[in-house]
C-alpha cells in the first residue's frame, strides 16, 4: 500500500467507501468511543470540520470498543449517540477493531506509518488521530491526550 487512498473502508450504514473518494483532502482520521471520558472530544472534531471543511478537511470517526468496552452499541446506536450529543457533521464509520489480529487494515497501515511513542505500534486508547496530507501521506499521530483544538496549526499547514 503506497497511501490512503489504497483502501476501502465501510460508513455506518454498510455502504463500502473507497478512501480514493477523499483524494486531495486533508484528512484527521479517529478512533473513537461513545462511553470514554475522552468522548467530549467529538465536539471539538466537529468545530476544526466546521472551521475548515471549506478549505478542504475531512474528519473521518471510527468507533472501536477495544478500550474498555466504550463503544457496546451498534452503528445506529452509535450514530443516535453523536447526533444526539454533539451534532456531528463528518462522517461516521463502521466500528472496528485497531490493534490485534482482526485490527481494520487501515489502521495496520496507519500505525505503522505513524508508531507511537517508544516506536510502539499499538493504538493506546480511544481518540488517538491520525493527520493525513493531500497526497494520501501520514503525517502525524497525536495521543488522546491531545485535544483537537491543539491540531488546528498542523491541519493550517496542510490546507
Amino acid at each position: 500500500m503506497n497511501n490512503i487512498y489504497d483502501f476501502t473502508v465501510t460508513n455506518n450504514i454498510g455502504e463500502s467507501v473507497p478512501l480514493l473518494n477523499y483524494q486531495n483532502k486533508v484528512l484527521l482520521i479517529v478512533n473513537t468511543a461513545s462511553a470514554c471520558g475522552f468522548t467530549p472530544q467529538y465536539a471539538g472534531l466537529e468545530q476544526l470540520y466546521q472551521q475548515y471543511k471549506e478549505q478542504g478537511l475531512a474528519v473521518l470517526a471510527f468507533p472501536c470498543n477495544q478500550f474498555g468496552e466504550q463503544e457496546q452499541g451498534n452503528a445506529e446506536q452509535i450514530k443516535g449517540f453523536c447526533d444526539l450529543n454533539f451534532n456531528i457533521s463528518f462522517d461516521l464509520f463502521n466500528k472496528i477493531d485497531v490493534n490485534g489480529e482482526n485490527a481494520d487494515p487501515l489502521y495496520d497501515y496507519l500505525t505503522e506509518q505513524a508508531k507511537g511513542i517508544l516506536g510502539s505500534k499499538r493504538i493506546k486508547w480511544n481518540f488517538t488521530k491520525f493527520l493525513i496530507n493531500r497526497q494520501g501521506k501520514v503525517v502525524k499521530r497525536y495521543a488522546t491526550l491531545t485535544k483537537p483544538e491543539k491540531i488546528s496549526a498542523d491541519i493550517e499547514e496542510l490546507l
